[in-house]
C-alpha cells in the first residue's frame, strides 16, 4: 500500500470496558499507511465517570453517580464534538470504525447531517463516508444493546461469561472476568495480561438506537472467527439480519482472529480499512 496520505480519516468508537490503549498499535499502523486516526475515551467506560473511588483501585460496589451512569448517548456527545471538528470545521472525509459495543455508538452518531453524500448535495465538503464494523453489535433501530441481547420473554437475564456484576447487580457495574481469555486471545500471555489490566467496567446499556445508518451509508463488517466474547454465530446472525433489509449495502470480511483484531490481525485490518475507504470514495 502507498504511504501517501489517505483521502479520509478514521474515528474509532471503542468497545465496552475499554480505554484507547489497546487501539494504539492499530492507530500507529494506520498512521504508517498515511491514515489519520482518532480514538477518544468514551464516558461509559471511563472510571472517572463511574463513581468507583480511586481509579487505581476501583470499588465497583459503590452506588451509581447522582445522575446515573454514562450511557451510549453520553458517548455520542464526545464523538459528536470530534466529528464536528473534523467535518464541520475541517471538511474531512471520515470512516467510522465501531468495535464491539462501539458499533452501536458508531451507528448512532452517523446522522444524515454529517453524512458526506448529503453534505455534498448541499455544496459542503467532507462527512462520514461509511462505517466499518469490527466484530460489532449490529443492534436494530428501535432497540438498545440490552434489549437486543436479552431474552424477549423476560426470563432470566443472559450474562456473558466475561461479565461479572457487583453489589448492585444489573443496576450497577460489571467488571470483566478472564479478560485476557475473552478479549485478547491470540496474543501471548504477557501481552494479553497487560491489556487485561487496562479494562474497566460497564453498566447496562439502555440507550435506544434511533438512527438508521445501516441503510444510509456503505458499511463493512469484519467477522472474527476465533472470537470468544462475541461468538461467530452471533456475528453471522446480525450480518444476515441487516443484509436482508432493503437498502443495506454491507461488505463482509472474515479473519482468523479473536475479539481484538486491532491487536492480533493489525496489518490485515489496516488493509481492509484502507481498501473499504478507497472503495466508497470511488
Amino acid at each position: 500500500m502507498s504511504l501517501t496520505e489517505a483521502s479520509f480519516v478514521v474515528v474509532i468508537c471503542h468497545g465496552s470496558y475499554h480505554t484507547p490503549e489497546p487501539y494504539q498499535p492499530f492507530i500507529a499502523a494506520l498512521k504508517a499507511q498515511g491514515i489519520e486516526a482518532y480514538c477518544p475515551q468514551l464516558p461509559s467506560s471511563d472510571l472517572r465517570r463511574l463513581n468507583v473511588g480511586e481509579t487505581s483501585k476501583p470499588d465497583y460496589d459503590k452506588d451509581p453517580p447522582p445522575n446515573g451512569y454514562p450511557q451510549p448517548a453520553d458517548d455520542a456527545e464526545v464523538l459528536n464534538e470530534l466529528l464536528s471538528q473534523l467535518i464541520l470545521e475541517s471538511g474531512k472525509n471520515v470512516l467510522l470504525i465501531g468495535h464491539s459495543s462501539g458499533a452501536f455508538t458508531a451507528t448512532m452518531v452517523a446522522v444524515p447531517e454529517l453524512q458526506a453524500k448529503i453534505r455534498k448535495a448541499k455544496g459542503a465538503s467532507g462527512g462520514i463516508i461509511g462505517i466499518f464494523y469490527e466484530c460489532g453489535f449490529l443492534v436494530p433501530v428501535g432497540e438498545s444493546v440490552h434489549s437486543f441481547f436479552q431474552p424477549k420473554d423476560r426470563s432470566e437475564p443472559l450474562i456473558p461469561p466475561y461479565c461479572r456484576f457487583h453489589k448492585n447487580g444489573l443496576s450497577g457495574l460489571a467488571s470483566t472476568n478472564e479478560g485476557a481469555k475473552y478479549f485478547f486471545n491470540g496474543l501471548d500471555e504477557a501481552t494479553a495480561k497487560h491489556y487485561e489490566a487496562t479494562l474497566t467496567a460497564s453498566q447496562v446499556f439502555t440507550t435506544v438506537l434511533n438512527n438508521d445508518a445501516y441503510t444510509a451509508l456503505p458499511c463493512a463488517y469484519l467477522v472474527t472467527e476465533d472470537d470468544l466474547a462475541l461468538p461467530v454465530a452471533y456475528q453471522d446472525g446480525m450480518v444476515a439480519m441487516q443484509s436482508q433489509r432493503p437498502g443495506v449495502d454491507l461488505t463482509v470480511f472474515r479473519c482468523p482472529a479473536g475479539h481484538s483484531p486491532h491487536l492480533t490481525w493489525t496489518e490485515g485490518l489496516v488493509t481492509k480499512v484502507r481498501e473499504f475507504g478507497q472503495k466508497v470514495l470511488g
